[in-house]
């Protein structure tokens, strides 16, 4: 087994799939409730492979354990070696190899992250953990900064949302941010400059904005909240600087998948 091997596996998976924006998402609920606030501890640990209570079952996770860890099945059955590659490493590169093949910045991959043994493992809620698509500034400040993370860092989060959609049965929300799902770029931050929206509520009755040239892309509260002072300049310069985007984004995503790992080494 190398690194080159599980690489491989997780290309063809994603090019066979399409399944590059969940596995960024699995990725990012894993890691991201991570916090050193109010709330403390939470770490990268794949405890949403477990149903019975705890990560697994909270609403911001709906769709992961079953079609994400699902997709995963036969990588983790064929790599996942205690000692070796967990389950929250596979879940890492995964996310980072979907970025990759999806056209984003190459992003490195350190192991060395321990699994939960049960839900127990996990937080104790999403709540002031993980971000809510209905709110604003403050929101996202209150949810990243005690991650360590900048309002930079949080502009450049948030271009994740440059792939993938919303599904009602899972989030309440409904729709893709952009055209392309399946190409990581800036058009996330272009199209929050350059089209206008409007208000409309989604079949589950969650509030969300709708392009009003009628491409059928949304904008969520959380996402329109960047193009208030100082998020705005910073969106401004990923609309312009694609590289500037995926360099910070690097750095931010990184940041994120290591918060609350130690003794992370290079290689298996």
């Amino acid at each position: 087994m190398s690194v080159a091997d599980i690489k491989a596996d997780i290309k063809a998976l994603i090019e066979e799939k399409q399944c590059g924006p969940i596995m960024i998402r699995l990725s990012w609920h894993d890691a991201g409730v991570f916090s050193s606030g109010k709330l403390t501890g939470g770490c990268p640990n794949a405890a949403m492979r477990f149903t019975d209570g705890g990560e697994g079952t909270f609403g911001a996770n709906a769709g992961l354990p079953d079609v994400a860890v699902g997709l995963l099945k036969s990588l983790t059955d064929k790599y996942v070696t205690p000692g070796t590659i967990s389950n929250a490493d596979l879940w890492t590169l995964t996310a980072n190899i979907a970025t990759e093949v999806m056209g984003g910045p190459t992003i490195p991959t350190r192991f060395g992250r321990s699994d939960a043994a049960s839900s127990k493992e996990s937080v104790e809620s999403q709540v002031g953990r993980l971000p809510d698509g209905d709110k604003g500034v403050d929101h996202l400040r209150e949810i990243f900064h005690p991650k360590g993370f900048s309002d930079r860092d949080i502009v450049a989060l948030s271009g994740a949302h440059t792939v993938g959609k919303c599904h009602a049965d899972r989030s309440g929300f409904d729709g893709a941010w952009t055209s392309d799902m399946t190409k990581f770029d800036n058009s996330y931050f272009k199209d929050l400059l350059e089209k206008e929206y409007e208000d409309e509520t989604s079949c589950k009755g969650c509030p969300q904005k709708k392009d009003k040239g009628g491409s059928g892309t949304i904008m969520l509260i959380s996402d329109l909240a960047l193009l208030e002072s100082p998020f705005k300049d910073i969106v401004e310069e990923y609309a312009a600087d694609q590289d500037a985007f995926f360099n910070d984004y690097v750095s931010a995503w990184v940041k994120l998948q290591e918060n609350g790992c130690e003794g992370l080494r290079d290689s298996l």
